[in-house]
């Protein structure tokens, strides 16, 4: 991917980028840190903040990779966050900015539960969590799923009536798991109007594979 799909932010994007990502799971490749990237910046546009901090939290709050399966996954952005201030140490940027990125990376995770205390974090958390609803969000829940090899749903109790949920053996637990729960916490006004279109759509790929199945 060029860095002008990054503009305004190219040359940072040119340093960044090849350390945004060091795995090949396709729910966190560079296609997805670029929507990340527009949904963030269109968050931005509305909300304010400062850009440059917000493009580099961005880039590499996927730099460092751990699978969904994996005990060290409530680590991530912790590891993240400290491999992305010594990237940023390298090219020589500020102190109070590298901290301020570290910081939004640190608490843009569902799964590290950090509440983000600056604007910039607040922005990249929910444009990092517009990427898991929707119809992308649905693609990237099969993809994982199939990553760990878990079925797509339950035959006999496909909506966990009478089971504990359960979204590593089955695809869809993980929808009322995890994904129908994001839009409760989004941080800024313009990132809850994006969320509440794009969790009916995510609503709409359910009732849909109900229907079928």
């Amino acid at each position: 991917m060029q860095a002008n799909a990054f503009a305004p932010y190219e040359q940072l994007a040119d340093a960044l980028v090849p350390h945004a990502t060091e795995s090949d799971d396709g729910s966190h490749d560079l296609a997805h840190i670029h929507r990340v990237f527009r949904n963030a910046m269109r968050i931005h546009a509305q909300e304010g903040g400062n850009g440059m901090v917000l493009a580099a939290s961005v880039l590499l709050h996927d730099c460092v990779a751990v699978e969904k399966n994996s005990p060290l996954r409530s680590q991530a952005s912790r590891l993240a966050a400290e491999k992305a201030s010594d990237i940023l140490r390298t090219i020589g940027w500020q102190t109070a900015d590298i901290n301020a990125v570290a910081h939004a990376i640190l608490t843009h995770s569902f799964s590290a539960n950090i509440p983000p205390e600056t604007l910039e974090a607040k922005i990249l958390q929910d444009a990092d969590r517009l990427d898991a609803i929707g119809m992308v969000g649905a693609a990237r829940c099969f993809y994982v799923a199939g990553r760990m090899g878990s079925a797509l749903y339950d035959p006999a109790d496909p909506l966990a009536k009478n089971r504990p949920l359960d979204d590593r053996r089955f695809a869809i637990d993980h929808f009322e798991n995890k994904l129908f729960k994001l839009t409760e916490g989004f941080q800024t006004e313009a990132g809850r109007q994006i969320a509440k279109t794009r969790h009916e759509r995510l609503q709409q790929v359910l009732d849909l594979f109900l229907d079928e199945i």
